[in-house]
């Protein structure tokens, strides 16, 4: 079970708000993010937006490196280390600077996937994970995680189908077997268990619209002092 961390900086959020999405690939994050971006802009309020990884003109350097497949051989430290090194200069660049500035930050991906990914599916362990993120992280921890579940079998096919839709090929992490994406998951539930406040489990099985009027409860009563509809 995932030990509860501490460490975030909590007096650098001022009257910003950190909140980042979480989940197995094919489990409509994108598609979430996307609907919560276009709801907070209808309320007034300009969001913003972080990638893990990438989000910054290193970090998409990062990026290629780790999503190419050709780079499947890559040793999980490796992979540990890079995911670390894009999103120190994501939260350098980007991610301080707005939190501390009262600004709205929605991250695709932040630590807890890293815990998930590479903790448990690459069986490198929680301990080396946590040890990594005082280094790169430096206090900065999202206020608000919102873990989108999927069993595996179905996130699976998803992808399946939006890659032959787009006759595009999987990436690197696409590509790994059903038993990784099961340990995934798992990783991501042992997260949950241990901090359920911050982390809150959506069911993602459902309509995506059903799903982002979801998330927009959970969320509305933490933004509505940055909602210029409500000033």
């Amino acid at each position: 079970m995932a030990a509860a961390r501490g460490g975030y900086t909590r007096s650098l959020a001022g009257r910003g708000l950190f909140v980042s999405f979480e989940g197995i690939d094919g489990c409509g994050k994108t598609t979430q993010i996307t609907l919560f971006l276009a709801r907070l802009r209808e309320m007034g309020i300009e969001p913003v937006r972080a990638q893990e990884p990438g989000g910054t003109p290193v970090g998409s350097l990062i990026r290629g490196v780790l999503l190419d497949s050709a780079n499947a051989n890559m040793d999980p430290r490796t992979e540990l280390l890079l995911y670390f090194a894009s999103r120190a200069q994501n939260v350098a660049e980007v991610i301080r600077p707005a939190v501390k500035a009262g600004k709205l930050v929605v991250s695709d991906r932040f630590t807890d996937s890293t815990v998930a990914y590479q903790g448990h599916g690459r069986h490198l362990g929680e301990d080396i994970v946590f040890r990594l993120e005082e280094i790169a992280c430096d206090g900065i921890r999202p206020d608000l995680t919102l873990w989108l579940d999927l069993d595996p079998v179905k996130a699976r096919s998803r992808v399946r189908s939006r890659t032959d839709r787009m006759e595009v090929g999987q990436d690197h992490m696409e590509v790994q077997p059903l038993e990784f994406f099961e340990r995934v998951r798992r990783g991501y539930a042992s997260i949950h268990r241990a901090e359920p406040s911050r982390v809150r489990r959506i069911d993602a099985e459902g309509p995506p619209e059903a799903i982002a009027e979801s998330i927009l409860r959970l969320v509305l009563p933490r933004i509505s002092h940055l909602r210029k509809d409500l000033v």
